[in-house]
């Protein structure tokens, strides 16, 4: 199970944010993209941020009293994000969600880029094939 990388199992095409883009739109592409959060991406496409769907309810219920949508992207995301490499073990990461706890991981290069995403769903999908495959082998 060790050989499970995460460039194998990761989202490559998640739904990402800018710094200055409006809550408002940020919440229609997690509605659109089906997600529950992702990774806030500067002009150079390096991870600056993470914004999850609980981050922008909290937004929306304060907008919702106030009646005023003029927050932003950089307003309400989380800054603290936990990164993992395309050349993780799954395995690694499955042990890091339990401790850590988040939902999905931006995935980076070397140098800070980002190239996709890893969710608690693509990691359960990955070592369910592995045990599967396992099993018809016995």
């Amino acid at each position: 199970m060790e050989s499970l990388k995460v460039k194998d199992y990761m989202n490559r095409r998640p739904v990402t944010f800018t710094t200055e883009m409006p809550v408002a739109q940020a919440v229609e592409r997690l509605l659109t993209g089906n997600q529950t959060g992702g990774p806030v991406l500067d002009s150079r496409n390096k991870v600056v941020g993470f914004l999850s769907e609980q981050d922008c309810i909290a937004q929306m219920i304060t907008s919702s009293y106030y009646r005023e949508q003029v927050a932003r992207v950089k307003d309400i995301m989380r800054q603290d994000v936990l990164t993992v490499k395309t050349y993780d073990s799954i395995l690694e990461i499955a042990q890091r969600i339990l401790t850590e706890k988040p939902k999905i991981y931006p995935v980076v290069d070397d140098d800070g880029y980002f190239e996709g995403t890893i969710s608690r769903a693509n990691v359960l999908y990955a070592i369910d094939v592995q045990l599967r495959d396992g099993y018809k082998l016995a």
